[in-house]
């Protein structure tokens, strides 16, 4: 059985747990001095809302955009699996929590994805085993936009519409921008929802740091195939100098950039 969408008396508990994973993901990167800190902040409410309000025991989870793994390791830190000292060790020598999600050491990690494209194609894979298996799990995937450049990631849809793969869930983080530009400038696909509804598919648009819709989305039946959110995202959301900026696809902080985001996070 579904979890229940969350009820509006959660909403602060919601507000607090969003704010101490977002402040957290930026003294991570910043004491690594590693970037990839806006697809980060752009996929975190998702993945909090994935982890919190929809996976159980019998699910899996596939981060296809693999350069949001901090978030990732964040998010598994709200929910007790991962611990403040393993946060820590984040992008160091000899860890197990890389700069994308790693092949082992973690449970919740079923694949290394640090090659863009790839995930779906996984994720895929994984649904039909579960129905071959006889299992009543579901696989969720979160995936980029800029991801659906790839040939790979229409050819695992393909696939997975064929097959019926009512067990499989994919989000796509839309943040409008990727390595070299926006979405639109390196290859526009817009609009990216109708396109997918071309296939016979579910295809629901969602804001993507509406915690409470993003969870109703994520949960209300569909009739059949994959399951897709489109959610509408900002990259380096909660951080006025990193919104919408496509550099902090890349730039780590500094001292002052830190402490200005966290304040601003802290007050928001």
């Amino acid at each position: 059985m579904l979890p229940s969408p969350v009820s509006s008396i959660d909403a602060d508990e919601q507000i607090r747990r969003s704010k101490a994973a977002r402040r957290r993901l930026l003294q991570m990167h910043f004491e690594s001095g590693v970037g990839h800190i806006g697809g980060n902040l752009s996929a975190l409410d998702i993945l909090l809302t994935i982890y919190h309000d929809l996976l159980t025991v019998r699910d899996h989870f596939v981060l296809s955009k693999g350069h949001a793994a901090g978030a990732l390791y964040v998010t598994l830190w709200t929910a007790g699996r991962l611990t403040d000292d393993d946060l820590k060790q984040f992008h160091r020598d000899n860890t197990i929590l890389s700069g994308h999600p790693p092949a082992r050491g973690i449970d919740d990690i079923l694949f290394a994805t640090g090659s863009l494209g790839h995930g779906l194609g996984l994720a895929a894979g994984v649904a039909l085993a579960q129905r071959l298996l006889g299992e009543t799990g579901r696989v969720v995937c979160l995936t980029s936009d800029g991801e659906w450049n790839e040939g790979s990631t229409w050819e695992s849809l393909i696939f997975a519409n064929h097959q019926n793969l009512n067990n499989l869930i994919v989000v796509i983080d839309e943040n409008g921008l990727q390595g070299f530009g926006t979405t639109r400038e390196v290859a526009d696909l817009s609009p990216l929802a109708e396109k997918l509804r071309a296939f016979g598919l579910t295809a629901r648009e969602v804001d993507g740091h509406d915690r409470q819709a993003l969870s109703q989305a994520l949960q209300s039946p569909h009739e059949r195939g994959p399951l897709i959110i489109v959610a509408k995202t900002i990259k380096g959301r909660g951080v006025s100098f990193m919104e919408n900026r496509v550099e902090w696809h890349y730039l780590p902080l500094t001292a002052e950039q830190f402490e200005l985001a966290c304040h601003e996070v802290d007050e928001s």
